[in-house]
């Protein structure tokens, strides 16, 4: 049997505390912040169990990426958040560890009349730890440095701004975010 435990215990509070944690590590690309209190099956971490309860509903299109995709976690996200699982083309979001969300470029980036029809990306298991990379844009005062799976990708997805997928990293309890306006040195 599925463990469904995890979920938001106080939903408005919770809810509303994560979606600010989120928010503000979206604004301010290189921030790192801290969401604790939940969690999912195996492998999902805590930080990433946050993310889902707050940004994905019944109305938002999914994606599991292998790494992600098993029995356990099909059930927590049913009976939790009711999203639609979805092929990589189709996602609103995609969840899965950085090597098993390859290859990017299936991954819906936008058109020029609607460029928020992008696709975010939430790279579970990431190593904050990793050697960084120099980040400059919207929400960077000068520069902020941030650790990134693969430069070259950020790089290139930048590149195409308006254009571009988004990325919510997610390790441990602690979340950050990169989005596509980010320029990556």
């Amino acid at each position: 049997m599925t463990d469904l435990s995890g979920g938001f215990t106080d939903p408005p509070v919770q809810a509303a505390t994560a979606f600010r944690g989120i928010l503000n590590v979206m604004a301010r690309p290189g921030e790192i912040a801290e969401v604790a209190g939940h969690h999912g099956p195996a492998p999902l971490s805590d930080a990433a169990a946050a993310v889902l309860l707050t940004l994905v509903d019944r109305t938002t299109k999914l994606h599991l990426a292998a790494s992600h995709d098993n029995a356990d976690m099909r059930q927590w996200l049913a009976f939790h958040c009711g999203a639609p699982l979805v092929d990589a083309g189709e996602a609103e979001f995609a969840l899965g560890d950085w090597a098993s969300l390859m290859p990017l470029d299936r991954f819906a980036i936008g058109t020029p009349e609607y460029p928020d029809r992008a696709a975010t990306l939430i790279v579970d298991g990431h190593d904050f730890d990793a050697a960084p990379a120099t980040l400059r844009g919207p929400g960077i005062k000068d520069t902020a440095d941030l650790a990134l799976p693969e430069r070259e990708a950020f790089v290139a997805n930048h590149a195409r701004f308006p254009l571009g997928w988004d990325a919510i990293f997610c390790g441990g309890t602690r979340i950050a975010a990169l989005p596509r306006s980010t320029e990556i040195s």
